[in-house]
């Protein structure tokens, strides 16, 4: 920031210009205003149902031309007529968030099946304020994931040093804790603030069976009747997001019983991994192919699969050892059972036809399983739930490409939610679908059991399903919610814009704008066509950059979106900052269509 660009910048001004309706738009507006210098609410309710793809009626038409009115002169000391539209107003309702948004903000999905046919907003580690090893533990980031939507809470349960209470904290590590009342207390406040559907916290339990039995009693006290647990025996089937609805439900694995091992862990963690605290997914790098973050490389982690396998598997104890040692109180809370898989990984994938199940592998687990063994995985998360965490040796918070986990049918895809980063971006973006509501309903074919037995295969070459056109209008709002001087001491910015789609392998693709010189609200008006083998997963990714000839280009705001979600027609499109943050200003006009060939 703030290089100088050639010789002479001390001639270049920072000059503003209102940003124009693009031709489709005055073309569109002349087309249905028929040729006259205003819109009518009944020729605006004609182009949402041509062009933007919107059934509404007439009432709604008019009360929507009445907003628009308002909006836009509220201010203004001139009477205008409320009844009709001028390009200028047309426009604006287009290029504006509130009216226009370019997906849906409704639940839409079916909310009655098993919570085994959902994807849920899952977060790794959720009271950790930075660092795997050295940040403080907190209830602050559990409600900041609250309110962002996520729906599966993780909690880390070791005695405090009096050994007669219970802390939240990553166990050894100079991690600071923080008491597991205060966070169930907070979990309680806002587990409902941003999504009615079923809040899950995964216990990974530390714990004596005396503490266990604590834990019990707080949970009950603290929850009272927003705690659901099953009466009697295992569950053949998960019940619905529907039929839990406003309920908090607990999941557990068994007690690690202190594993010397686990010390281990974390000692080769720090001392493998002191060099990866350049995050190879950190928003500073450039991510041209995310397909090769599908595939994970073992070398890069210094060990084998093999030592991968012993790494992780002391994360789940023996199901025996469970029984035998846990409180009862505290196991007749658990709805989601947990257990540890015996012998090779692809035994983990053969569940018990009578009951339902959770099993948790890490990303390195994963990939070895994925490359050998989709099918079974795929055939697995149709009745139970897997859940995917980051590798220990991501000591700073980073993650990996939740792609994979979703191309399985994972429904708990665990990121470290106080980081940021492209694979945190596809998150926040995954989980705008449906309404925000912290479930999206897995794909039908990721259900499916197909002829002779046989299930999706993630592998399989298969035929384009949809087209894609997005065409790149323009943007505004960085004068509003930047310094003049951020992208450029001595002129306006050159702002480029990267489209593409992050999904199953053959369709991730990254494409380029032009570069727009001098411009705070830049015009592109470009087209571009991605063909989607499976459209269902895919996501659209759009990133902003300012170009600099001497440095490094800057960020200038980012979003993904769901692919199916997109609505056809011209929309505005807000952006977000590296953290995931909506900006106040910020947005883009875009166009989208969708076609079979």
């Amino acid at each position: 920031m703030g290089s100088y660009k050639c010789c002479f910048c001390f001639t270049r001004r920072f000059l503003w210009r209102a940003v124009e309706p693009p031709a489709d738009v005055r073309e569109a507006f002349a087309f249905y205003a028929e040729g006259g210098a205003v819109m009518s609410p009944e020729q605006l309710r004609r182009f949402l149902a041509d062009r933007q793809g919107e059934a509404v009626t007439a009432a709604e038409a008019e009360l929507i031309v009445e907003r628009i009115r308002e909006m836009r002169h509220r201010h203004s000391p001139v009477k205008f007529s409320r009844s009709l539209l001028s390009v200028d107003d047309f426009f604006h309702f287009l290029f504006s968030g509130d009216l226009n948004p370019a997906i849906r903000s409704q639940v839409h999905h079916d909310m009655t099946a098993p919570l085994s046919h959902y994807y849920i907003y899952t977060s790794h580690n959720s009271y950790l304020k930075g660092n795997q090893l050295s940040s403080d533990s907190s209830d602050v980031p559990i409600v900041k994931a609250l309110q962002r939507g996520v729906r599966v809470i993780e909690l880390d349960m070791w005695p405090n040093p009096k050994k007669d209470d219970i802390d939240i904290v990553h166990g050894r590590t100079l991690t600071s804790p923080v008491p597991l009342i205060k966070c169930l207390r907070s979990i309680k406040e806002h587990a409902f603030t941003a999504s009615p559907y079923p809040v899950v916290i995964t216990l990974e339990d530390h714990l004596t069976s005396d503490l266990q039995a604590k834990v019990a009693k707080m949970v009950t006290q603290t929850f009272g009747d927003m705690l659901y647990y099953p009466k009697g025996e295992s569950m053949e089937e998960f019940p619905s997001p529907a039929t839990l609805s406003r309920r908090i439900l607990l999941s557990t694995k068994p007690p690690e019983e202190y594993l010397e091992s686990k010390t281990q862990k974390v000692k080769d963690s720090v001392s493998q991994k002191r060099k990866e605290t350049e995050e190879e997914d950190s928003w500073g790098k450039e991510v041209t192919d995310f397909k090769a973050e599908l595939h994970y490389d073992s070398k890069r982690d210094g060990q084998n699969q093999e030592e991968g396998d012993s790494d992780d598997y002391d994360d789940e104890d023996d199901d025996s050892k469970f029984h035998q040692n846990a409180a009862p109180e505290f196991t007749n809370l658990i709805t989601i059972r947990a257990g540890k898989p015996k012998g090779h990984l692809i035994h983990a994938l053969r569940g018990n036809p009578n009951e339902v199940r959770r099993l948790s592998l890490s990303e390195q687990q994963l990939e070895k399983l994925a490359a050998s063994h989709g099918t079974e995985i795929v055939r697995f998360t149709q009745k139970n739930i897997v859940r995917i965490y980051p590798k220990g040796t991501r000591v700073t918070s980073s993650n990996y490409n939740p792609m994979l986990g979703w191309m399985h049918g994972a429904q708990m895809v665990a990121l470290n939610m106080q980081g940021y980063g492209r694979s945190l971006w596809l998150m926040h973006g995954f989980y705008r679908a449906n309404g925000g509501c912290g479930y999206v309903k897995k794909p039908d074919f990721l259900m499916k059991v197909e002829q002779y037995g046989q299930v999706f295969d993630p592998k399989r070459i298969l035929p384009v399903k949809k087209i894609l056109k997005v065409k790149v209008y323009l943007g505004d709002g960085w004068l509003m919610d930047f310094k003049r001087t951020y992208f450029d001491n001595y002129s306006p910015p050159d702002f480029y814009a990267r489209v593409g789609i992050a999904g199953v392998p053959a369709d991730c693709i990254m494409k380029k704008t032009r570069i727009i010189e001098d411009e705070w609200a830049p015009v592109w008006n470009e087209e571009f066509i991605f063909p989607l083998i499976v459209p269902e997963l895919a996501l659209l990714r759009v990133e902003i950059h300012e170009y600099d000839m001497s440095d490094k280009d800057d960020f200038g705001g980012q979003t993904c979106l769901p692919v199916l979600e997109l609505r056809q027609g011209i929309h505005c499109v807000p952006l977000c900052d590296r953290k995931g943050t909506q900006y106040k200003s910020v947005r883009l006009l875009m166009g989208f269509s969708f076609s079979s060939e």
